[in-house]
């Protein structure tokens, strides 16, 4: 993936997507349209996996077919709300090694916090996948890529379900070696840190909670 950000404009992802914006969209119904909708993301972001053949025996005929190369990727989660779309992809890659990062937003500086770090071994010889609904400020998803940086990553990708341009930029500077993949591009934020229009609390929604 050559360039830094990759807006899906899949109709399927678009349209799942609006549905979750609304404000009237249920916890249930929430929780299985980001499901489905990180199921097609992640069809995007691995699409330039490395591949190589083994000799296999179809009911016909032996033939050399095409396979994923390599080690098993990480798909790493920004705990709490990272975990909605790490469960639709782990159906699509079931064999995925998967991580934890937890943070919290300080409410006062908006600065990430870190409390809880947990990853698989080798992250050097892995693609490693973050995922994340909201690429908001930045500052959680910048912080959370160096720590991986620390513990070894080199080949990183970024996904989310929104993201605002100011989440982009901030990415950017810290790693401009790292793709993001998003559903959409935003507005802005709010002078909360919120994406706008956006769909409010990832996490909370996707959990009932308030």
């Amino acid at each position: 993936m050559n360039q830094h950000l990759t807006v899906v404009n899949h109709p399927l992802v678009q349209h799942k997507l609006t549905l979750m914006r609304e404000k009237e969209t249920s916890t249930a119904v929430f929780r299985q349209l980001l499901r489905e909708i990180s199921q097609l993301l992640a069809y995007e972001v691995t699409h330039e996996l490395p591949m190589t053949t083994k000799r296999i025996e179809t009911p016909l005929v032996e033939m050399d077919a095409p396979v994923l190369a390599g080690r098993k990727l990480a798909l790493i989660s920004i705990l709490r709300a990272g975990n909605g779309l790490l469960d639709g992809m782990l159906e699509l890659i079931p064999s995925a090694r998967v991580g934890f990062v937890g943070l919290y937003r300080d409410e006062k500086t908006l600065k990430p916090v870190k409390y809880y770090f947990k990853v698989p071994d080798l992250l050097g010889e892995r693609l490693v996948i973050v995922v994340d609904p909201m690429l908001a400020t930045g500052n959680s998803s910048a912080a959370a890529v160096e720590m991986l940086k620390e513990a070894g990553a080199k080949d990183i990708r970024f996904l989310c379900l929104l993201a605002a341009p100011e989440g982009v930029a901030r990415m950017k500077e810290a790693h401009p070696d790292v793709p993001i993949v998003t559903a959409a591009l935003d507005e802005r934020l709010n002078d909360k840190g919120y994406i706008l229009p956006g769909l409010g609390d990832a996490g909370d929604r996707m959990f009932g909670t308030k």
